[in-house]
């Protein structure tokens, strides 16, 4: 709903469904950015040290809401069905992987 309000007065519209899909994409990329250059093997370049990695996943959300609103998807039903998916079908697996142990 804040993210539709949002859009409605300051963003004029929506981008179209495959802008948005190739946004996210984007979007996904720079998260990938930050963390392989703080969790991996990758050093900083001058122009990555001012990214905020809570930030570049914020902007994730953001266009996955603008997405989720654009094709009716009722994002907190859709994650809370997932959860319930993931337990009836993990809930013992993960207890039993000898490599998580």
């Amino acid at each position: 709903m804040l993210v539709d309000e949002w859009i409605k007065t300051y963003g004029v519209r929506y981008f179209s469904e495959l802008t948005n899909l190739a946004i996210l994409t984007e979007e996904v990329g720079e998260l990938a950015r930050i963390m392989a250059r703080t969790y991996g093997d990758q050093s900083f370049k001058e122009a990555d040290l001012n990214k905020d990695l809570a930030d570049e996943m914020a902007d994730i959300l953001w266009v996955l809401i603008c997405l989720a609103n654009q094709t009716g998807v009722d994002l907190t039903e859709a994650f809370e069905k997932n959860i319930q998916k993931k337990t009836e079908r993990d809930k013992d697996r993960h207890k039993n992987n000898e490599k998580l142990k």
